[in-house]
């Protein structure tokens, strides 16, 4: 058995095609079909419409020389 994620086209007939690797044999084959409800050109949509996302900016100067990320630094003895 061997799971492919491809995208296909349906027609208006209810007909599908898909684009398979090469690697599979020609042939009748048994296949499940799992549909998104929602058309790919859809949801392409729906992305291009979203507006850009606003971070807000704070300017808090340079970092003090001596700061230390540390975790140690940062926690001394906690936790031990």
């Amino acid at each position: 058995m061997k799971t492919i994620e491809t995208i296909a086209t349906v027609s208006k007939d209810g007909k599908i095609t898909a684009q398979l690797p090469l690697d599979i044999p020609e042939g009748e084959h048994q296949v499940v079909i799992v549909i998104d409800e929602k058309p790919l050109a859809e949801e392409a949509e729906r992305k291009q419409k979203r507006p850009p996302l606003n971070f807000p900016v704070h300017n808090y100067g340079p970092c003090p020389e001596n700061l230390s990320l540390r975790r140690e630094d940062m926690y001394g003895d906690w936790g031990r």
